[in-house]
């Protein structure tokens, strides 16, 4: 044996030392995790705390003093946390499907792994899960950087009683997949109407004779690629891994930074964090300025206002309802106080959760 060899034996021995360590304190961690979950079942508190989950990543950045990569420490305790918190409790969560899309990608990226997830056919049947509670928690699309509001999420939260409690981002990168890996193969270029629109240029140059062929979802497209080698697919990085699928080419977007945003909906939104979102729901007064009066109302209360749309009412016509989102949270003063004023300006008004910001991630997983 020569001596790189024994050192390199050496050092994995010590590898497999460390990698025992750390999962007998995996252990450990999950049981503290387990005692305070029934610590919190007798004072009948929620077993999501997501100032405390902040307050975990921000130390081990801190501690951490850039040694071991950022995003990767990220994912790794993220997976830790959710999988110790879900050991409290197991949750389930509804999504707009099938299986492998980008929602339930953004689902995988906020509960993690270890969370249960529940495929719906609609948005309108994620909002009805949670209102009866058949499930703890829906994820839905809201808005895109590229193609605007998702309208029939703004239209559900008008239909159903149901609170926003988180949100994540996620920079929507495109592949180009199919069962061999090889381009020549493809004959067809399969996927969701919006990703071949995304792709549009790409596919025009790259792949001019070809045709494309719309289907419900870029994972019914994943699923046809796997089951006919001609067919390519536009597809996320969980189709990729779920049906054993091939990149030929990634980022095939015509531009980049396209990002989604996606809400989590539940029936009780989180503690103040102190990096938050307020989302409201009115209806203003029908007479002139109306909308104007509301917003001076922010302006004055020192409030910034992140995005404003408009929904019309079914079965009114020409009359509508806002969504305002708003940064910071109702236990804060000035956004309780604000909301007072608003709701005083208006003929309707929900409050549809405080909760907080996501930071925008990336697909790959």
């Amino acid at each position: 044996m020569t001596d790189n060899s024994f050192e390199i034996n050496k050092i994995r021995t010590r590898i497999d030392a460390i990698d025992d360590t750390i999962l007998d304190l995996l252990k450990e961690r999950i049981d503290c995790a387990k005692a305070i979950g029934r610590l919190k079942d007798e004072e009948k508190r929620a077993k999501w705390d997501p100032l405390r989950e902040r307050e975990i990543y921000n130390r081990l950045i801190k501690a951490n003093k850039g040694v071991f990569p950022e995003p990767a420490l990220r994912s790794i305790f993220h997976e830790i946390i959710t999988s110790c918190r879900l050991s409290q409790k197991k949750i389930l969560v509804a999504y707009l499907g099938p299986e492998a899309t980008f929602t339930h990608l953004a689902g995988v990226k906020y509960f993690g792994q270890a969370a249960d997830f529940k495929a719906m056919e609609s948005i309108d049947e994620v909002f009805a899960e949670v209102e009866k509670g058949r499930t703890a928690y829906g994820i839905v699309p809201v808005e895109n950087s590229i193609e605007g509001a998702v309208y029939s999420t703004l239209d559900s939260f008008m239909k159903y009683r149901v609170k926003i409690c988180g949100e994540v981002r996620l920079e929507i990168s495109h592949n180009l997949v199919c069962k061999s890996g090889n381009i020549e193969d493809i004959q067809t270029v399969a996927s969701h109407a919006q990703p071949l629109a995304q792709c549009r240029e790409w596919l025009k140059k790259n792949l001019p004779s070809i045709p494309t062929l719309p289907v419900f979802s870029t994972s019914a497209a994943a699923q046809m690629a796997a089951n006919n080698p001609n067919i390519g697919a536009i597809a996320s990085s969980l189709a990729i891994k779920t049906y054993e699928l091939q990149v030929v080419v990634k980022g095939i977007e015509d531009y980049q930074g396209n990002t989604t945003r996606f809400l989590v909906i539940g029936t009780k939104s989180p503690e103040y964090t102190g990096a938050d979102r307020t989302s409201l729901l009115i209806g203003t007064i029908d007479r002139p300025g109306a909308l104007n009066k509301i917003l001076t109302v922010l302006s004055e209360e020192g409030i910034n206002l992140a995005k404003i749309e408009s929904r019309p009412i079914k079965g009114k016509n020409w009359q509508y309802v806002f969504f305002l989102d708003m940064m910071g949270h109702m236990e804060e003063e000035r956004i309780r106080k604000g909301c007072e004023r608003i709701r005083n300006k208006c003929s309707y008004f929900e409050w549809l959760g405080s909760y907080p910001t996501g930071g925008e991630t990336t697909t790959d997983l």
